[in-house]
């Protein structure tokens, strides 16, 4: 059992609802987002977007690896901070855009 956080653009609501039950199924434990500002249309300010970004490493911190949802290949600055500070941790990064099996562990150390 892996723990599991999901990072991407709060665009992609249907495939981060997706991946959560996709993972939970198997066996993971999923750590999401709180709620999908750009899907919902959610107005927030710049503090609370620092705010976010801050509660979303510590996201990470708590996670064995991250699994990115860039459909598309699509990566925001956000997302990339997330994926830098990932493998900074020494957490395992898994993309959807790769199809990447979860199951199987990619490490970029």
């Amino acid at each position: 059992m892996r723990v599991i956080t999901l990072c991407g653009s709060t665009k992609f609501k249907k495939q981060f609802r997706e991946m959560e039950a996709s993972l939970t199924l198997q066996g993971h434990i999923v750590i999401s987002l709180g709620f999908f500002e750009q899907s919902e249309g959610i107005k927030i300010t710049e503090e609370q977007e620092r705010l976010f970004q801050e509660i979303h490493f510590k996201k990470i911190d708590m996670a064995d690896e991250i699994f990115v949802i860039d459909v598309n290949g699509y990566i925001g600055n956000s997302t990339n901070k997330e994926i830098e500070y990932a493998l900074k941790m020494n957490k395992d990064v898994l993309y959807y855009s790769k199809g990447n099996n979860i199951n199987k562990q990619i490490s970029f150390q």
